[in-house]
C-alpha cells in the first residue's frame, strides 16, 4: 500500500516536525531564561506604567493640598473683608455718639440715660478694639498721605497736622478710613 518513497517522506516529515517542536520548546525555555524575553519586557512596561500612576497620584495629592490651602486662605480673606465692611458701617455711628457725648449740656451730664449712652459708646469702642481696630493718631503728627486726608490748611507748623476733623481707623495695620485733618501751612511772614 505504501511505497518506499512515501515511507521515507513520512520519516523525514516526522523528524522535521519533531525538530520543529523541539525548537519551539527551546525557544520557550530561552524566552523564560532570557532577561529580555517577552515576560521581562511586559514586567518592565508594567513597572513603568505603575511609576506613571504613582507620579500622577502624587501630583493630584499635591494639587488637592494646594486647593485646600487656597480655599482656606480665601475663606479667611472673605471673613476679614466681611468684618471690615461691618466695621466701616459702624464707624459713623461711633462718630455720631462721640459728637453727641461731647456736646452734652452740663446740667444733663449727671442723668442716668446720659451715663447709659456713655456705657454704650464704651462698649462700641471695646468691640472695635477686640476686632483689631485702632485709631490713627494724627494731631501733632507729620502729615502722612497714606494715613491722613487733608481737607484744609490752617495756621501752624508746615506739614504738621493741626487738628482732626474726623478720626481715622486701621484694621490689623490696614487703613479702613483715613483721618480727615487740617494741615499747617507755616507761619505767615510779616
Amino acid at each position: 500500500m505504501y511505497s518506499e518513497e512515501d515511507e521515507h517522506s513520512r520519516i523525514v516529515d516526522r523528524r522535521a516536525s519533531q525538530n520543529e517542536a523541539a525548537g519551539d520548546q527551546a525557544k520557550g525555555e530561552e524566552a523564560t531564561n532570557d532577561p529580555k524575553g517577552p515576560l521581562s519586557l511586559q514586567l518592565a512596561e508594567e513597572k513603568e506604567r505603575s511609576q506613571a500612576y504613582l507620579a500622577n497620584w502624587q501630583r493630584a495629592a499635591a494639587d488637592y493640598q494646594n486647593f485646600k490651602r487656597r480655599v482656606e486662605q480665601e475663606r479667611d480673606e472673605l471673613s476679614r473683608l466681611a468684618s471690615a465692611a461691618l466695621i466701616i458701617n459702624l464707624l459713623p455711628i461711633v462718630d455720631d455718639m462721640e459728637r453727641a457725648l461731647q456736646n452734652v449740656d452740663a446740667h444733663l451730664a449727671g442723668l442716668t440715660w446720659v451715663d447709659g449712652i456713655r456705657l454704650i459708646y464704651r462698649k462700641f469702642q471695646a468691640l472695635l478694639e477686640m476686632s483689631g481696630v485702632e485709631e490713627i493718631q494724627a494731631e501733632g503728627q507729620a502729615f502722612d498721605p497714606t494715613l491722613h486726608e487733608a481737607v484744609m490748611f490752617g495756621e501752624g507748623e508746615e506739614g504738621k497736622v493741626q487738628s482732626v476733623v474726623q478720626k481715622g481707623y486701621k484694621l490689623r495695620g490696614r487703613v479702613l478710613r483715613p483721618s480727615t485733618v487740617v494741615v499747617g501751612r507755616g507761619a505767615k511772614s510779616e
